[in-house]
């Protein structure tokens, strides 16, 4: 008697993730519930622990294979004779290279398989055919390595999908160019790139999901994909510390630490109700306006950083951002965040300064058209009514897609923020 290990739905959204690391080894006893290995998601490691108690007979997905909800990936049970009956078979639904079927004319035939959105943003970016790629996926599924595997060994006037037409007199006509495809691959990360490394002058360490999720996302937003701008205004934080000190005891009274963090997100929230330009993002059809404020946090992690999204911000009042912040905060931290809680946001704030930043210009979360960054708060020689005052002071800067908003538009949303947090009532 044995039992698979299925791959579970990690999310209402998330539906396949890789195997970053095996926590017990073939041949090992492990008992029910108790961790098997760790899947990496977009940025989330989630745990699969072990359905049964029993002996692990077989791992079935190797380290770095990417999985979709239903796969086998291993087989526990309690007899031994049960490990040489599973190695025989032929593990059909894993890594097996599926050549598609060839047409007559010597051409591989459409494609007609699923795939998922982050390969159909790549096909839809390098202008691919799906049906020159293998697919090593379930059931022949074209997978992201697939994809990167065919760019990393295709010219890319092919990868694009560019012809040279003939014009009537039997001459070749140059391509006509496509700027967000430029030949030079800015798009390539860094580790694809042929570099020299020094043999004995420091250490190579390998990148791991989060890392490499994290330069592929940044590569994308900033190279690929938004014309970035970003205008900043100092904002003047006496009103929110004088309202922090007054309520931070009846708050911690309820088991909610009141941050600066909550004071900006409720005025975030509430500058983007109004200004819904930036609670939006851009399409080839037009601008996505958001009905509702899913606000996205970034949280520093020892290894990366993440960015859980606190959904319907626009519900929440004070105590309800703050608990939510709270909570998002310490479960991001602990890894304990759910795929579905990194997904959907619509606008994000990152709160630099309590490292110590005075001024960044973050990197726009896609497909969000801005990103909030907040510096460090500390106290600054001002001029008020003509006289001489210390002011307790940040630089809030304003990341934004130039394509969905202009200069005024930026400034608007920031002069409204700036007003909720300098008069806070």
């Amino acid at each position: 008697m044995s039992t698979d290990v299925i791959m579970p739905q990690l999310g209402d959204s998330v539906s396949e993730g890789t195997v970053s690391k095996w926590l017990k080894r073939e041949g090992e006893k492990v008992a029910q519930f108790d961790p098997l290995l760790e899947v990496s998601g977009d940025k989330i490691d989630t745990e699969i622990p072990a359905p049964v108690s029993g002996v692990v007979l077989k791992i079935m997905t190797p380290v770095g294979q990417l999985v979709t909800a239903g796969v086998c990936l291993a087989v526990i049970g309690e007899a031994e004779t049960e490990i040489a009956e599973k190695q025989s078979e032929e593990p059909t639904q894993h890594v097996v290279a599926l050549q598609k079927p060839i047409a007559t004319n010597g051409h591989v035939v459409e494609y007609t398989g699923y795939v998922s959105p982050v390969v159909a943003r790549m096909v839809a970016e390098h202008q691919l055919d799906l049906g020159q790629i293998v697919g090593t996926g379930r059931d022949g599924r074209v997978t992201k390595k697939d994809v990167e595997g065919y760019l990393a060994t295709t010219p890319v006037s092919l990868a694009e999908g560019n012809s040279s037409p003939q014009n009537t007199t039997g001459e070749i006509n140059p391509a006509p160019t496509k700027p967000a495809l430029k030949t030079e691959m800015v798009t390539e990360l860094p580790s694809k790139q042929p570099v020299s490394i020094p043999q004995g002058a420091g250490e190579l360490v390998p990148l791991t999901p989060m890392r490499r999720t994290i330069a592929e996302h940044m590569v994308r937003s900033k190279l690929q994909t938004a014309p970035h701008v970003t205008t900043v205004f100092e904002f003047d934080m006496s009103a929110v510390m004088t309202r922090r000190e007054a309520n931070k005891e009846t708050f911690a009274k309820q088991g909610v630490n009141l941050t600066l963090t909550a004071y900006f997100a409720v005025a975030t929230v509430e500058a983007l109700q109004s200004k819904r330009y930036l609670n939006a993002q851009w399409t080839d059809e037009g601008i996505f306006l958001h009905n509702v404020v899913n606000l996205g946090m970034a949280v520093a992690m020892d290894d990366g950083l993440i960015v859980p999204v606190i959904k319907n911000a626009g519900d929440l009042n004070l105590m309800g951002m703050a608990r939510a912040v709270n909570d998002l905060a310490t479960r991001a931290r602990a890894k304990q965040l759910k795929g579905d809680e990194v997904q959907g946001g619509t606008f994000t704030i990152t709160n630099h300064g309590v490292s110590g930043s005075l001024l960044a210009t973050p990197i726009i979360n896609q497909p969000q058209s801005g990103i909030l960054g907040i510096g460090m708060m500390e106290k600054r020689v001002k001029v008020i009514n003509d006289m001489i005052a210390i002011r307790p002071c940040c630089y809030v800067t304003l990341t934004f897609d130039h394509r969905v908003a202009d200069g005024a538009t930026g400034d608007a949303f920031m002069q409204q923020l700036k007003d909720r947090i300098e008069n806070w009532q």
